[in-house]
């Protein structure tokens, strides 16, 4: 069970993964994605997880040159987006992406969403970066079971990871329980329910411990075995999305939470997504 901000969970193919880190979605490019990185860095923040889409990789870049932080102590993540799939196309976007970040190699590298005809063809890409040592890990994000299996029969390499919309009204037990079955890290997006925290489940608990309802979510993440990534773009709330590793929940409280699900999705369902 993660303890602190610097533990790491073993992806399988043996990399070390920091269990919580920074989202820098629907961040603007420039002065706020960077100035939210550097908060984090100074937080103790480690891992930093971005996407060609949300259009601030090079502001990415820039916050990591200027943190001062060597480069083999960060985790860096980011995505091929849906309109660059294919073998020779996501090749391009890497590149493309790498340009951005201005970085010699990346920790995980994405599928952002499985576009049906593609992803198979995608994922063959990543095999070929991840084999030539362009990038340490590879994976998937809001991938189903159904997904993942078509990638177990046709592909050579299981992803380290897939990260998916995961919260407490949306807990996803079957993909959870596959993953952990077959060695992929699941990771949390839009952990905090986009900032639908009003649930008095979570209030009480939070009170319990002197703890905001997203800190209760983002330590039932960890204590489900996780990977989080919350996102904020204000100092005081990155340094309190890292205070959650000095309580935890007891089993009956972890319970209390599931059982919120609704199956609720606030992004869409990648069965039913306008590619």
């Amino acid at each position: 069970m993660a303890t602190h901000l610097a533990d790491t969970t073993v992806l399988n193919n043996g990399i070390k993964m920091p269990w919580l880190g920074l989202g820098v979605w629907k961040v603007k490019e420039g002065d706020e994605v960077q100035r939210a990185i550097l908060s984090a860095i100074e937080t103790g923040y480690r891992a930093i997880d971005t996407a060609a889409v949300y259009g601030n990789e090079a502001g990415v870049g820039d916050a990591i040159r200027d943190s001062g932080i060597a480069r083999d102590q960060l985790f860096i993540t980011t995505k091929v987006w849906n309109s660059d799939q294919g073998y020779e196309t996501t090749l391009k976007a890497f590149d493309e992406s790498m340009k951005k970040l201005r970085l010699d190699y990346l920790d995980l590298y994405l599928v952002h969403w499985p576009v049906q005809g593609k992803y198979l063809d995608t994922w063959k890409a990543l095999e070929k970066l991840y084999r030539d040592g362009y990038v340490r890990a590879i994976g998937v994000s809001n991938f189903h079971v159904h997904h993942l299996e078509d990638l177990k029969q046709n592909s050579e390499i299981v992803p380290a990871v897939d990260q998916v919309e995961y919260h407490p009204l949306l807990t996803q037990k079957e993909l959870l329980a596959y993953c952990k079955e077959n060695g992929i890290q699941m990771e949390a997006w839009s952990p905090l329910m986009q900032g639908n925290l009003d649930q008095p489940v979570l209030v009480e608990i939070g009170q319990k411990y002197g703890k905001s309802p997203a800190q209760v979510i983002l330590r039932w993440d960890l204590q489900n075995g996780v990977v989080t990534i919350p996102k904020s773009v204000t100092p005081e709330r990155i340094r309190q999305n890292a205070d959650v590793f000095d309580f935890t929940l007891t089993a009956e409280e972890m319970e209390q939470i599931s059982r919120l699900n609704q199956n609720k999705r606030f992004g869409p369902d990648p069965d039913n997504f306008d590619f």
